[in-house]
């Protein structure tokens, strides 16, 4: 073989070589790059997911807040509604001819209370009332007083107030749970 074609023959297998070397970096490089764009890919489509979940559970929250503020307005306007229809029909039952065992009760139950009473005050429309139910104290007039009776002792320094309202007030706090159940249709 002659000298020039055994140096060809060197020089192309010399290029072959690098060739393959340059294609096996080329694939490596090109490999690299693939892994880094998924990864790439798949870092940001998990940061996206995690944002559109946020985005749900913050829009959940503000929903579930607003459908509760919602209720607790609803209730508490139910709840004002029922107390004004109970302190209406507390103001007419004064009316009514059962008042005089009503206010015959509330009488009793406040001069209990206070067994050294020495007055009895009623609202001036129930003067005449509370004077037939009451004959051993003075009954005086006093225009705050609605729907029960007021009794004194000490001079003034003492006494109860024992009206149906008062005792609606007293209740509220304890009927607003049941009540706002049967609002809500629980």
């Amino acid at each position: 073989m002659a000298l020039d074609k055994l140096l060809e023959n060197e020089a192309q297998s010399e290029i072959e070589r690098i060739r393959a070397e340059a294609r096996d970096r080329a694939a490596r490089i090109l490999a690299d790059a693939r892994e880094s764009a998924q990864s790439l890919l798949d870092s940001r489509t998990r940061a996206l997911e995690t944002q559109r979940q946020s985005g749900l559970v913050r829009a959940r929250s503000a929903a579930d807040l607003e459908l509760s503020a919602s209720r607790l307005n609803a209730g508490e306007q139910g709840l004002g509604q029922v107390y004004g229809m109970v302190e209406q029909y507390l103001q007419g039952i004064t009316q009514a001819p059962e008042y005089r065992e009503i206010l015959g009760r509330l009488i009793t139950e406040a001069r209990q209370a206070i067994p050294d009473a020495e007055a009895v005050e009623v609202n001036p429309a129930e003067a005449a009332l509370a004077r037939e139910l009451v004959t051993d104290l003075p009954v005086r007039e006093n225009p705050a007083i609605n729907g029960g009776v007021r009794v004194v002792a000490r001079g003034g320094k003492s006494g109860i107030t024992n009206t149906l309202g008062g005792r609606l007030d007293r209740v509220k706090g304890d009927l607003a749970p049941q009540i706002s159940r049967l609002l809500a249709g629980e």
